[in-house]
C-alpha cells in the first residue's frame, strides 16, 4: 500500500464552506498499534463562527471549543450524550472560529459500508476518542488526511442534521455528500450540486 502524504496546512486555512466541500473525498488514515486503516470522507458538516447558532463557537472561545478559534488543522473531538464522540477538523486563520464535522467516512480496507455510516460509529471505528483532541492533522501521525487522487464525487448538499434548536441556521445547508454512496448517514440524493468543484461557495449561505 502506497504511503499518502498528509494535507498541508493550507488546506484547512480557507473558508470553513469551501474546506468542507474539498474534504468529500479525501481520505482519512488512522494509525492504531501498528494497525493502519483507511476510509474515504463521504459526508461532512460545516459548522461557523459565533453567528453560527448550530456552532459550538456561539459561546466564544470557552474551555471546551477554544481550538475552534485556534490555528487551522488541528482536531476537536467532543461527546454527545455523554457517549459518542464526533470528530471535526479545525479551519479559518487563527483567531477565527470554524470547524468541519466529519460525519461518514468509506472503508477502503474491505469493511461494510456501513461500518462508519454516522459520527459516533465513525469515530468508534476508528478508535478516535476525546484523548484525540488537539492532533495535528498535517502530520503523519496517528491520523491525517490525505489526497489519494481519485477522482472528486458528484456532490449533494442540504441543512444539517439534528439541529433543530438553531433557528433559521437550522435551514442552512451547510451538509455536504457524496450522492447517493451507501456510507452516507443521512439523506443521500436531494440538493444535488449540478457542475464541478470549482463552483466557489457562497458564504451566505
Amino acid at each position: 500500500m502506497a504511503r499518502l502524504a498528509p494535507l498541508p496546512r493550507a488546506f484547512f486555512a480557507r473558508p470553513t464552506i469551501e474546506v468542507a466541500r474539498d474534504l468529500v473525498g479525501k481520505v482519512l488514515v488512522r494509525r492504531v498499534g501498528g494497525r493502519e486503516r483507511r476510509a474515504r470522507i463521504v459526508e461532512v458538516e460545516a459548522y461557523l463562527g459565533p453567528r453560527d447558532a448550530a456552532s459550538h463557537a456561539r459561546h466564544g472561545p470557552t474551555k471546551r471549543v477554544a481550538i475552534m478559534f485556534g490555528p487551522p488543522g488541528f482536531l476537536y473531538v467532543y461527546l454527545i450524550y455523554g457517549m459518542h464522540h464526533c470528530m471535526n477538523f479545525v479551519t479559518e486563520t487563527d483567531g477565527v472560529a470554524g470547524a468541519v464535522l466529519i460525519r461518514a467516512a468509506e472503508p477502503l480496507d474491505g469493511g461494510d459500508a456501513r461500518e462508519l455510516r454516522g459520527p459516533g460509529k465513525l469515530c468508534l471505528g476508528l478508535g478516535v476518542t476525546v484523548a484525540d483532541k488537539g492532533t495535528d492533522l498535517t502530520r503523519a501521525a496517528a491520523l491525517y488526511v490525505a489526497d489519494d487522487g481519485a477522482p472528486p464525487p458528484r456532490l449533494g448538499r442540504s441543512p444539517r442534521i439534528g439541529v433543530d434548536y438553531a433557528g433559521r441556521w437550522a435551514a442552512r445547508h451547510l451538509r455536504f455528500f457524496a450522492r447517493d454512496h451507501a456510507s452516507v448517514s443521512g439523506p443521500r440524493g436531494r440538493g444535488t450540486l449540478s457542475g464541478a468543484r470549482s463552483r466557489r461557495p457562497s458564504r451566505r449561505t
